[in-house]
């Protein structure tokens, strides 16, 4: 491995750092990290997140490359108007979740989030993944020669990723999981998260349709 190489991966491990603390992101998981009720589940919160979008930046980053091929600005604006729709439905989700549980359907979704506690975290990775494919593949593409290249690189970015979200949701944590104990405080931080994701989302759709012409390319 080439000296440049190794420069472009280290460039690469950094990057993914960077990336990982962006605002779509850092909101995003922070609505999981809200339900923490110790450090380690809102640390492995961030860890999931990071497998989940590394997985859809190398298997959708590798076949384009492959392929040589490119996601239209239709396609990739759209998928990151997916994102602001999860986040408006993630902040809905966390300012509701103080309501008494006692309707079935919602004991249901409260199960199988205890029993399948990461999945949640890894589904909000993959389409985060998804949604940055596109500007991924443009600058593995610009940045090595070949496929084999591209695929270290998307694993490197996607390791620096991965590493950034586990110290940020360890910090993010630290707030929730002290006043866990303590209702009207946790209920005010958590409801937060939620108002924020909620304004958030709408804001980035907003955005994504009104001001960059999303909504003219649908029409």
């Amino acid at each position: 491995m080439s000296i440049t190489l190794i420069s472009i991966l280290s460039l690469g491990f950094v990057l993914g750092i960077k990336h990982a603390i962006e605002p779509d992101h850092v909101i995003a998981v922070s609505t999981i990290a809200s339900k923490s009720k110790k450090l380690w589940q809102s640390t492995l919160a961030g860890v999931f997140w990071g497998i989940g979008h590394t997985l859809t930046l190398f298997i959708v980053g590798i076949i384009l490359i492959i392929m040589k091929d490119e996601i239209s600005a239709k396609i990739s604006m759209s998928l990151e108007f997916l994102v602001g729709i999860m986040l408006v439905y993630l902040g809905i989700m966390n300012i509701i979740s103080f309501r008494e549980k006692k309707q079935h359907a919602h004991s249901h979704v409260s199960s199988l989030e205890n029993k399948y506690p990461y999945l949640k975290s890894t589904a909000i990775g993959l389409v985060h993944g998804l949604a940055g494919s596109a500007a991924m593949v443009l600058l593995t593409m610009t940045t090595v020669q070949t496929a084999w290249e591209a695929a270290i690189y998307i694993m490197v970015f996607g390791a620096g990723t991965i590493l950034g979200m586990l110290c940020f949701t360890t910090v993010l944590g630290i707030p929730f999981v002290f006043s866990s104990r303590k209702y009207s405080v946790n209920r005010i931080l958590v409801v937060t998260a939620g108002g924020i994701s909620f304004a958030f989302g709408i804001y980035y759709m907003y955005n994504l349709g009104v001001t960059e012409g999303l909504f003219s390319l649908w029409i």
